[in-house]
């Protein structure tokens, strides 16, 4: 895997001006192994800080504002000092052109509330360019359904559980990827203990019935889907009717079509739950891959 680049960002505050040498004087390359993170860094020692990861095409990050609008929102949940959107907006567009152009790539942000004792948050970029093939998108993915221990209306019983929140805290997902492989599948998708389909680790869960595309509602726990959003916004351009509400596990087998939705891996057609085949919409998958990677902006 080609060497990630790190940029290290002086976290302003959300009303601050640019300084005189403007926003691009607070983003900095780091030399090539060079720690940028202190120990006592709580995004370290406690996960407390939120990040997202946008995919990078051409050197240009994709779907940037819904990607700062979570960003925000996750911050606002964990009482984060609210981030400078706009100085955040210069970092990406630093760190997409240092990736080469002939080949996808992702951007990581990070956003810390920074070393114990200081009241001042740290952030950072990692910015790497993929030299994966991508098979996901025409070989498919089998899921496992994994319980995810909570109900679906969790938002409303327990909020400070942080559902909703792209937190760094990502043990648990980093878990279930590896339970779903001692499985024999190539990801998972979680269910409510009552249960809805939520989301995979990594990913929304788009779902096909007839001319309607469907995802789970977001105040269910789960954190609203980037590429989810773009590929709402395309069946809407091609004549598709759109719904978000519960899921029930039973409709991920009576469905047309199934798929996770990531920024990097984009749209991967699940094939087979919970050892079960299901419907895979070849057509559908290769449209919407296509139109995710002409995308820009």
């Amino acid at each position: 895997m080609p060497e990630p680049i790190v940029f290290v960002v002086d976290v302003a505050p959300a009303d601050a001006s640019p300084p005189a040498g403007g926003w691009e004087s607070t983003v900095r390359r780091a030399a090539s192994g060079e720690p940028i993170v202190r120990g006592t860094d709580l995004a370290a020692t406690r996960g407390d800080g939120v990040f997202e990861t946008l995919g990078v095409l051409d050197g240009c990050p994709q779907a940037v504002d819904a990607h700062f609008w979570r960003l925000a929102n996750s911050a606002e949940l964990l009482e984060l000092p609210a981030p400078n959107l706009e100085q955040w907006r210069v970092a990406m567009r630093i760190a997409g052109s240092a990736l080469p152009t002939d080949r996808q790539g992702g951007i990581k942000l990070v956003l810390s509330r920074g070393v114990e004792g200081e009241e001042r948050s740290t952030g950072w970029l990692i910015a790497t360019a993929s030299d994966d093939d991508f098979a996901n998108r025409t070989e498919g993915w089998k899921v496992v359904t994994l319980d995810r221990g909570y109900r679906h209306d969790l938002s409303e019983r327990a909020p400070w559980l942080l559902p909703g929140a792209k937190t760094l805290s990502y043990a648990v997902n980093m878990a279930t990827l590896r339970e779903a492989a001692r499985r024999g599948a190539d990801n998972a998708v979680y269910l409510s203990s009552d249960g809805y389909v939520m989301e995979a680790p990594q990913s929304s869960v788009l779902l096909r019935r007839g001319d309607t595309l469907v995802t789970p509602k977001t105040d269910i726990g789960i954190l609203p889907g980037t590429t989810q959003l773009s590929v709402f916004a395309l069946a809407s351009q091609w004549g598709l009717a759109t719904e978000d509400r519960l899921v029930q596990a039973s409709d991920l087998l009576d469905s047309d079509g199934v798929w996770l939705l990531s920024s990097v891996k984009l749209a991967t057609p699940i094939t087979e739950v919970d050892g079960k085949p299901i419907a895979v919409d070849r057509e559908l998958t290769e449209r919407l891959n296509a139109a995710l990677l002409a995308r820009r902006e």
